[in-house]
């Protein structure tokens, strides 16, 4: 039977056709920092980019956080000229830090600060069975689309049979980017989505539940 066929036979059997929609909240436990080291003055003393990410790791271990979170996200330095008349580089490195909850964030970010190292954002969050909540929210859905063909028909006394079509209408991304935080830049913390500051203090900051939902439409043979 050809595909035109098929097509055919299923638009000539009764249908019903709608949608089910279903959503979940979960707390993110990987949250991805984005951090920038330059090379730096502090008075006639030039302080290097690999002074400040021994620091940097030094801080890591103080907080209890293992270092293998931490990762360079440029392989080599990257250069920068500090003025067109000059001749003078300024060396910088990119790092991408994972931690789990936001007290970490908030140790992590007063470290940053009293290290002086201001280019430090919140690039991403997630979840690490964020594949697994998926799996549940679209099954729900599936079901809530059933749910609701079964109630309809019965209300005229008919059935929902077969599944003729189904298709995922929408769903969010696995990863969720956001405007970042800098630590000690002009960023208000209001701004940033999906984190609620609780006070003023850096140190106090949660993180918003991130919300999974899912829309599938189905199509239901009518028996």
């Amino acid at each position: 039977m050809s595909l035109g066929q098929t097509q055919a036979n299923i638009e000539q059997k009764p249908y019903i056709e709608l949608t089910g929609r279903a959503e979940k909240k979960i707390v993110p436990d990987e949250i991805y920092l984005s951090i920038t080291i330059k090379e730096r003055e502090s008075g006639r003393d030039k302080i290097t980019v690999e002074q400040q990410e021994k620091d940097l790791r030094q801080a890591l271990t103080d907080l209890n956080i293992p270092l293998e979170l931490l990762t360079v996200a440029d392989a080599q330095a990257d250069y920068i000229r500090v003025k067109w008349t000059k001749k003078d580089v300024i060396s910088q490195s990119e790092y991408e830090l994972k931690l789990s909850t936001a007290q970490q964030v908030a140790d992590v970010f007063e470290k940053l600060d009293e290290m002086k190292i201001d280019n430090a954002f919140i690039s991403k969050v997630s979840h690490s069975k964020i594949k697994e909540y998926r799996k549940e929210v679209e099954i729900q859905a599936i079901k809530n689309a059933k749910s609701k063909a079964d109630y309809l028909l019965a209300a005229i006394g008919q059935e929902t049979g077969t599944a003729l079509i189904i298709n995922e209408r929408n769903s969010n991304p696995d990863d969720y980017y956001i405007d970042g935080l800098n630590v000690r830049g002009a960023r208000s913390l209001a701004s940033v989505q999906y984190i609620e500051p609780k006070d003023k203090s850096i140190g106090t900051i949660e993180f918003r539940k991130i919300k999974l939902e899912t829309t599938i439409y189905v199509k239901f043979e009518i028996i």
